[in-house]
């Protein structure tokens, strides 16, 4: 083994500033009674006798402290697991016989070694509390931010109206098919003057309730011309009911219309 690491200043080692009094881990050996970091620290000290102390005792009442813990705090029972590692090595040196040699280290070197290892462990924890205990970046401190992307969202507003719509149609139509005479065909009318006297005419010949399509012209009775002299006889039918020449009546919404002389249905009235 080569020669112990040179020592460092040894800190104060307070088992209230490492662990929470009811966590720490009190052992009761022949000699001693108290935390196993005081024990620890006593022995680097060489203030108490370990060659004394029951190394099964110590693996026993470490044990018993690992179980009641229940896993709670994995990094004490290491931080333990260590010290007690320690002090049986320390013991098994000091109670072994020592072979000789220049490589073998003495108690002296061991226990130097281990008020190095300590006071390591000590600056380790130290240097921990800190590190934690500077400013986090994105919690305390923010770094420079990158710049934000710019987002361009584009909205479509229509402000034409039927008649720009139109224009618009109408100017593509005349691109496509240049420009067209448009002939306005005006459809066959059938006045109401001549519905109105064809229907006096034929006041006189009406048997009781006639269709009123017996009233249209012959030669309106076919196509388009229909609907004209339909809709003209009609108005006229209505024009004469109005001054009491004629009846009419439709049985059902939509459905036929029929239509009477005035004159002859009085006369069937009084008889």
């Amino acid at each position: 083994m080569n020669e112990p690491e040179p020592e460092l200043n040894e800190p104060d080692f307070d088992a209230a500033a490492i662990v929470a009094p009811e966590q720490a881990l009190i052992i009761a050996l022949d000699g001693f009674e108290g935390p196993l970091d005081l024990l620890l620290a006593l022995a680097r000290n060489q203030k108490v006798d370990i060659a004394k102390i029951s190394v099964l005792q110590l693996a026993d009442q470490y044990l018993a402290f690992i179980e009641l813990a229940g896993g709670r705090n994995l990094e004490l029972a290491a931080d333990y697991l260590v010290m007690a590692a320690w002090l049986t090595y320390f013991k098994s040196r000091l109670v072994l016989p020592q072979m000789g040699g220049a490589a073998e280290p003495g108690a002296e070197e061991m226990a130097a070694a281990l008020r190095w290892r300590l006071a390591r462990l000590q600056a380790m924890r130290e240097a921990a509390v800190r590190l934690m205990a500077r400013n986090r970046l994105s919690r305390d401190v923010f770094a420079r931010g990158a710049p934000e992307p710019v987002t361009i969202e584009r909205t479509r507003k229509y402000g034409d109206t039927l008649y720009d719509l139109l224009t618009a149609y109408s100017q593509q139509r005349v691109k496509k098919l240049g420009h067209r005479i448009l002939q306005m065909v005006r459809a066959p009318i059938y006045l109401i003057e001549e519905a109105r006297h064809r229907i006096e005419r034929m006041l006189g010949t009406i048997p009781s309730w006639s269709l009123i399509t017996r009233f249209l012209p012959p030669e309106w009775s076919m196509g388009a011309r229909r609907r004209s002299a339909l809709a003209s006889t009609f108005l006229a039918s209505l024009e004469l009911v109005r001054d009491g020449k004629l009846e009419m009546r439709q049985m059902a919404p939509f459905g036929e219309i029929f239509l009477k002389d005035s004159a002859r249905a009085a006369e069937e009235r009084v008889t």
